[in-house]
Formats: C-alpha cells, structure tokens, sequence
C-alpha cells in the first residue's frame, strides 16, 4: 500500500508540473517566436497618422505614416484604412512587407477609393486603420483610430462629391492646346459638353503654381472668369479659349511639376459657389510643359 500510494503520488506531482508549464506558455508575453497574438490596440510606442503630401494628390493616393517607438524592429504587413466618407477601404499600395527599425518613421502609401456622396445621410467624420505587424517574433494586427492632422479626408470628400454633382450636369475637360511663341499668350480650350440632367455655373478658372491667364491687355489675372451657364436639358458641346502664360520661368517648376497643369475650376450648383480640381491629360500636360521650356528659353 505504501509503495502505491508513492506512486499515485508521484504521477500527480508530474500532472502538476505539466499543467503548470501549460499555463505558463498561455499566459500574456510568453509567446513563442513565430506567434499570432489577438487583435487588438497597437504596440506600445507604435502610433500612425493618416496624411496626404502634394505628391500624394495626382495619383490620388494617402500615407500612413507609422513611427516605431519602440526598441525592436517592426514589420508591417496588410494596411487598411477605414472612412465612412470612402465608399470602400484605402489600400497600400504595394503588396509587401515594410521593415521600420527602432525610433525610425515611414509612410506606407495606400491608394484613395472614390468618395460616398450621399445628400440625405451625409457620413459622419472618423477615421480607423487596420494594421498587420509583427514585433518581437510575434505577429499581431491591430484596429484603431487614426488621426488626419492635416485634415485632408473632409476637404476632399466635399470637393470630389461637388465634383460629382458637377459631372451629372456637364461632361468638363481641356479638349486642345495650341502653343503660342515667347511673350504671346497660348491658347488652351475648355470644353463643356452639358448632360441635359442637371444645371450648374461654370463661373470661373484660377492660376495654378506654374500658369496664369492673361487679360487681353497685356497683364495677368489669378481668376480668369468664364459665366456659362449650364441648362438642364441643356446639349452640344461649348468650348471656351483660356489665353495662358507660364506663371514663373525657372526651370525646376516644369522640372518638378507636380500640380501646374491641375486647375481649380469656380462653380455654383443651386446657387452654392465651390470649386472642383480639373487637371490636364496627360498628352495635354507633356504639351504645356514642353511650350513653357520654349517659351521661357530653357526648352533646348
């Protein structure tokens, strides 16, 4: 009896010892290299803003910027960023992995899906990122909110909902660019071809950082006014001469043009005034920038 009860007792220890050693390897921080952790906040020292540079706006494209506060290296994986003004989730651009080291910080560009424009519910403001990383040898995501200190997401939202109000009354583009020698203005067209659903005022055009328009007597002016009138029911396509001269002629504005050839277009729908961006093609674009070289003498 003695010996068996020794035994029983010796198997209950080593139960004991397993199960203690089962506990431990579930407890929080004792995850091996490798592991997948819950969702949930991101790491301590890890923080994440939402931001939108000048070279972000043409191909419509955000940042994340991630600083790793931390002292380990930290690879993120998927990113999505959530807005309830989006009618879907921004996505990085690249499908790849970004290794951030300690204390350093980088923006993962996420490429902008259109806008929801809805007059009867407009969505509320907030912004939420989900981020997959790994910190440690242990991979994880978290689902928090994300601030846009630039406030970028609440103008864009408005001005490309005005923009689609805009197009459901008229198709508006830059139909032709005709080049002109140095000192003489060159004409660009703009054309405006109504829908027949809806009406809207195309009241105006404003100098970009590279073009101006020129009054006829010689001098420049930063709005150059248009006032056509576009009719519901309305048809045919109108084209309009905007007499343009470059703005300024160091070579590195066409060099490192980003937004000389985007215009801000000054309109009204329902007697509200706006503005919506309207930028050249590309074909129309290359042609500006080659006339300015040529027209400021830097072209050869």
């Amino acid at each position: 009896m003695t010996v068996a009860r020794a035994g029983m007792r010796s198997v209950a220890a080593v139960a004991a010892v397993l199960l203690a050693l089962a506990l431990a390897a579930c407890a929080p921080g004792a995850a091996p290299p490798g592991a997948t952790e819950e969702p949930g906040d991101l790491p301590a020292g890890v923080t994440a803003e939402f931001q939108q540079g000048r070279s972000d706006v043409a191909a419509r494209q955000a940042q994340v910027v991630v600083t790793n506060g931390t002292d380990e290296t930290l690879v993120i994986g998927g990113v999505e960023v959530e807005d309830a003004r989006f009618d879907g989730p921004a996505v990085r651009v690249e499908d790849r992995d970004s290794t951030i080291g300690a204390g350093r910080t980088v923006g993962i560009r996420v490429q902008l899906p259109a806008v929801a424009c809805d007059d009867d519910d407009p969505p509320a403001d907030g912004t939420t990122l989900t981020l997959e990383y790994t910190l440690e040898g242990a991979s994880s995501s978290a689902t928090v909110p994300i601030d846009d200190p630039l406030g970028f997401v609440g103008p864009l939202h408005e001005r490309d909902c005005r923009a689609e109000a805009v197009a459901d009354a008229a198709h508006v583009s830059f139909t032709d660019f005709d080049p002109s020698p140095p000192g003489e203005p060159a004409a660009l067209m703009l054309g405006v071809a109504p829908t027949g659903r809806a009406a809207v005022l195309i009241a105006g055009i404003q100098t970009t950082n590279l073009i101006t328009f020129e009054d006829g007597t010689g001098a420049t002016i930063e709005s150059h006014p248009i006032g056509l009138q576009v009719e519901e029911g309305g048809n045919g396509l109108v084209e309009i001469q905007l007499p343009i001269v470059p703005l300024r002629c160091d070579p590195h504005a066409v060099q490192e043009d980003k937004r000389g050839t985007i215009f801000d277009v000054e309109v009204e729908i329902d007697g509200e005034p706006g503005e919506i961006e309207l930028a050249a093609s590309e074909d129309v674009r290359g042609q500006i920038l080659t006339w300015v070289a040529d027209w400021c003498g830097f072209g050869d």
